[in-house]
């Protein structure tokens, strides 16, 4: 698949590439980005060329993993999302800010235009949001963008070779008010 660029009232949701290795860096350095998500850490100048080189072309190119850098108008990096599928119609949602751009609720904005994208677009029923129990901005995140906490996975997160449990989250079609692709049958 080839990558698409979203917009937003504030953003431009599209895809990384090497004009933007430095950007991602950069953001990477941050202590809150390595402590809560799983990217290496030290962040090493490398890990953002394989992953704007690489990582993320080849996830678009064989349909895996969609991921989008959060653009402001004036070009910054402001942030990045993306989902990775996981089985059949089922994505995990996965973010973090830049430190300057944190509290303008612009990865929640993203997040819910993905999600929309995702269900319309890529005939996903199910998102499910996970985040290391503890990284409550996350959760707020999540929160706002519509995902429903569903509870707590133990050991279910491999931190730069840690195991750490999880707080898990979903979002459906119909928390948006879309369409599944599927029917749903609700336990009663």
């Amino acid at each position: 698949m080839e990558p698409l660029t979203l917009t937003t009232d504030r953003l431009v949701l599209r895809t990384v590439g090497p004009q933007d290795t430095h950007a991602v860096y950069a953001a990477c350095q941050d202590s809150d980005i390595q402590r809560w998500t799983t990217i290496p850490s030290p962040y090493l100048q490398e890990h953002a060329r394989g992953f704007t080189e690489q990582m993320v072309p080849d996830g678009w190119a064989d349909a895996s993993m969609f991921t989008f850098g959060l653009f402001l108008p004036t070009g910054g990096l402001a942030g990045m999302l993306g989902i990775t599928m996981i089985s059949l119609g089922v994505g995990e949602i996965g973010f973090w800010g830049a430190k300057e751009h944190r509290g303008h609720g612009y990865v929640t904005e993203a997040a819910v235009a993905v999600s929309r994208w995702a269900f319309t677009d890529r005939a996903i029923d199910r998102l499910e949001w996970r985040a290391e129990v503890g990284n409550t901005a996350s959760r707020a995140v999540a929160r706002r963008a519509g995902f429903t906490m569903e509870g707590t996975l133990r050991s279910a997160i491999n931190n730069n070779g840690v195991r750490r449990d999880c707080w898990i989250a979903s979002l459906l079609p119909s928390d948006l008010s879309l369409p599944s692709t599927s029917p749903y049958l609700p336990a009663p």
